[in-house]
């Protein structure tokens, strides 16, 4: 398999258990919305693109009944972890790149995507390799998190706490990481692509934690962005970054927060 890695920075996506409590978790909830929103019928054929810990696809087993799924993504790790946790003979696990996908042409009834879009180290290329493999009718369809509209709000609570301790860490934040997440960025990527029919929704859910360890936990286990970033911290920084957030969620329990995705569909152009 050939192609640009799906992920540029491979180091934070190297532990599928520490990424499923950090985010599978919340794609899941969301996972259920979007499934609902594409209605399709049982016994297609589906592919998730960027399958990571396997969220979507556990999804879509549960609720589909499909016929087959192909789940890709470039992290070994993730996928190790998926086929772990999902066994079901109707789904075929593979390490590949968004850009090179390994089924056939014109083979696909739904290519599904769930909060891996905005990671694709070439957008314009996973498009035209969506269409490539999908049915003429097919559905294409995924979910990325409202990073600009302040759509993960526990995720915002770290950058904030960070900015408040560490020069420079605004930048390293998702909302100005990927500024393109929003209905109107997305659907002008997708009608560039060619995409027909395209439109988008958000789906809502509540990000609930029951203590502050089981927020904070997470980012120190080093598997996605923020935690990734927080291992770069020096001690000193990791303490006060711990203890501003820790300040300002103090009283809270449950500890809450808005998650709000933008899913978005079309079909092949």
């Amino acid at each position: 398999m050939t192609g640009e890695p799906m992920f540029p920075e491979r180091g934070p996506w190297s532990d599928g258990a520490s990424y499923e409590r950090y985010m599978g978790r919340w794609s899941r909830r969301v996972a259920r919305e979007f499934i609902a929103w594409l209605g399709q019928p049982a016994g297609l054929s589906w592919l998730d693109v960027g399958c990571g810990t396997g969220a979507l696809t556990a999804t879509i087993c549960a609720e589909c009944a499909p016929g087959a799924i192909v789940a890709v993504d470039p992290s070994g790790p993730f996928i190790d972890y998926a086929r772990g946790t999902l066994r079901d003979n109707r789904v075929r696990f593979e390490v590949a790149s968004a850009s090179a996908l390994p089924v056939g042409d014109r083979s696909i009834d739904v290519v599904a995507s769930g909060l891996a879009l905005n990671f694709f180290a070439d957008r314009p290329a996973a498009f035209a390799e969506m269409q490539r493999v999908a049915k003429p009718n097919a559905t294409i369809a995924f979910y990325v998190w409202d990073y600009p509209g302040g759509g993960m709000g526990f995720m915002d609570a770290f950058w904030e706490a960070a900015m408040a301790v560490a020069p420079g860490a605004a930048s390293a934040g998702e909302r100005s990481r990927f500024p393109f997440c929003t209905p109107g960025g997305l659907l002008d990527e997708l009608r560039a692509a060619g995409f027909a029919q395209a439109e988008a929704r958000p789906i809502e859910v509540t990000a609930e934690f029951a203590d502050f360890d089981d927020l904070w936990a997470p980012f120190t286990q080093g598997t996605g962005p923020a935690p990734a970033y927080y291992q770069r911290l020096d001690g000193e920084t990791r303490l006060a970054l711990k203890r501003t957030l820790e300040s300002r969620v103090a009283g809270r329990r449950p500890i809450q927060f808005p998650a709000r995705a933008w899913a978005l569909r079309g079909r092949p152009g």
